[in-house]
């Protein structure tokens, strides 16, 4: 969770002679935001103290996170709100019983005074941890953010809130509806990449190679919704380019300006859609055509699985359930066998 500034910073104005104009900044703020420049260079822009930029910038994230977070940032409590994000799933991701895409994103940062190799991730760089569960509008609708980059995706899950949240059902979570074309009652559930651990309410990938026919569509169409997490990552960091660069602040801080991006992202969401070429979509014949975000240096990628975990037997079942249902007919879409085999269907499969 964000750490809150001290009160010894909030008082800040009275240490210069004339207080600064909340105009220059608030517009100082979205520029080092926009930019990734250094405070010395804002400084020379806006013809203002790098120290007194240094201490009213995380003020300003905060300010902005306090306004804005509760009205665009809201993460669903009861059934008829999760009720509202599964059905963006199916209609426009052909995924059904689904709350949303969970992901992690590395944001990188100097090295921490005297913290060791606790910042030191799996990419050979120190980074505080974004952990998303985002909506199929590519919108944030939960974010966890400050995990020390060595702890990975699974270990920051491992001690986040909504895991907790979900495990004592105190999130909400429907009981479960039929899907389309079926009479079986399936889970309600998240998605995510194979560095979590499966659960009957969070499903994820076949990670084996020797995969079936059934499993590979199962694969492909939790694939194709749970890109949505990765373009709103990716959206993130071509909106707020200081994501691209190595952020020269306290961890403290940058928790502080990484809530206050995702909390701005989901407003600029609320009022201009996406523009189309930035994040991931689909020609006519459904192939995939990269977003530009993609071609950035420093963006997420899937970390490996973890090594020692169980899936409970009915987590299993579930999910090779699904896999069975999505290759069928009542389940299928017409393009996913070419898909699949882009060079037709072997006759062994």
């Amino acid at each position: 969770m964000v750490e809150r500034i001290t009160p010894a910073v909030i008082k800040q104005d009275t240490k210069f002679r004339k207080p600064l104009p909340v105009g220059l900044k608030l517009a100082v703020t979205l520029r080092f935001l926009a930019t990734g420049n250094s405070y010395t260079s804002l400084g020379f822009s806006f013809r203002t103290s790098t120290s007194a930029i240094s201490l009213f910038v995380p003020l300003v994230c905060q300010a902005l996170i306090d306004a804005y977070k509760p009205e665009v940032m809201r993460c669903p409590t009861t059934p008829e709100e999760w009720n509202e994000v599964a059905p963006q799933f199916s209609t426009r991701w052909n995924y059904h019983n689904c709350g949303g895409a969970l992901d992690g994103k590395h944001v990188g940062i100097r090295k921490p005074d005297n913290a060791g190799s606790q910042y030191f991730n799996y990419k050979k760089f120190h980074s505080v941890i974004l952990l998303a569960l985002a909506d199929a509008q590519y919108r944030f609708l939960y974010v966890d953010v400050g995990a020390e980059g060595g702890a990975g995706d699974a270990g920051t899950w491992s001690r986040c809130n909504l895991l907790i949240a979900i495990e004592k059902s105190r999130i909400g979570f429907p009981r479960g509806n039929k899907l389309p074309n079926d009479n079986i009652q399936v889970p309600f559930h998240i998605i995510g990449d194979d560095a979590f651990s499966l659960k009957t309410w969070l499903m994820k990938p076949f990670a084996h190679l020797s995969q079936v026919h059934h499993e590979r569509v199962f694969n492909y169409r939790l694939s194709r919704a749970r890109r949505v997490v990765e373009n709103a990552f990716g959206l993130l960091q071509m909106r707020w380019r200081i994501f691209g660069t190595t952020i020269n602040l306290r961890p403290t801080v940058v928790r502080v300006i990484t809530l206050c991006a995702c909390v701005l992202h989901n407003l600029i969401l609320q009022h201009q859609p996406p523009v189309l070429h930035h994040i991931d979509r689909e020609d006519q014949n459904y192939n995939l055509v990269p977003g530009s975000w993609k071609e950035q240096e420093n963006l997420m990628q899937r970390l490996i699985a973890e090594q020692g975990k169980n899936p409970s037997r009915e987590a299993k079942g579930l999910r090779n359930y699904l896999a069975h249902y999505y290759s069928s007919e009542a389940g299928s879409v017409p393009w996913q066998e070419r898909q699949i085999y882009p060079r037709g269907r072997p006759a062994h499969v």
